[in-house]
């Protein structure tokens, strides 16, 4: 499930919208302008926003830049959703940094469509597919956790924590990007939390030889390796 933030201000179209999200099993959020979307941002972060173009004071042209070129919001999915179909004002919008652009009026299945194609690109750690590493797959409809044939225990927290690593293999992650992706950036728990969870995550992995996946990268933070 995500959190989709809704930055729209017709109230009909806002909560159409946020019914339809709602239904496809994600968490909707609203803003009725570009000024408390941020206010909302810098209290937790979604996993993707919809921006409105025309909006009363900040434009969605301006909020979406503004949100590029904040260090801590310029990973955000962004989709660009508006009544102005002309090339040009498509163009503007992607130039923005925005990775997608919806043109109203639009059906609920284009919609949804358009968030998952989103989602499975730039979060796919909030998407229901499957993934599968070396013989380790992992189900987040099922949440259960397969490898070579035997379903593992973990806690939910070293599910997500998994999920995570196999979405986004062969980089290193810090501490701090750890606790901010997994856990979420509005949580305050200490750097020395994730070890714990390694260590518990390593240890259920054992039996299948799945935790030499999991590598500690010196005074860096951890990756999971697709070729440990």
């Amino acid at each position: 499930m995500a959190t989709i933030l809704i930055v729209e201000d017709e109230a009909d179209i806002q909560e159409l919208i946020a019914y339809n999200v709602e239904k496809a099993g994600h968490e909707a959020q609203r803003a009725g302008s570009a000024e408390q979307a941020i206010d909302m941002v810098r209290e937790a972060l979604p996993h993707l926003i919809l921006i409105d173009w025309m909006l009363p004071g900040m434009s969605g042209i301006e909020l979406a830049k503004s949100l590029r070129a904040n260090r801590r919001t310029e990973g955000i999915p962004l989709i660009m959703v508006t009544a102005r179909g002309a090339e040009q004002d498509k163009l503007a919008g992607l130039e923005t940094g925005a990775d997608d652009y919806m043109t109203k009026p639009f059906s609920p299945a284009e919609l949804n469509a358009r968030i998952k194609a989103v989602l499975r690109r730039r979060a796919p750690q909030v998407t229901d597919d499957s993934v599968e590493v070396e013989g380790l797959k992992l189900d987040p409809v099922s949440h259960r956790v397969m490898a070579k044939g035997s379903s593992l225990e973990l806690g939910p927290t070293e599910f997500r924590l998994l999920h995570f690593f196999m979405t986004h293999p062969d980089r290193v992650y810090s501490r701090t990007q750890l606790l901010d992706n997994v856990w979420g950036d509005h949580v305050f728990v200490e750097e020395r939390t994730v070890d714990v969870h390694i260590r518990r995550l390593r240890k259920a992995l054992e039996p299948s030889d799945h935790d030499r996946l999991i590598q500690t990268v010196r005074s860096a933070g951890y990756r999971f390796s697709r070729a440990a």
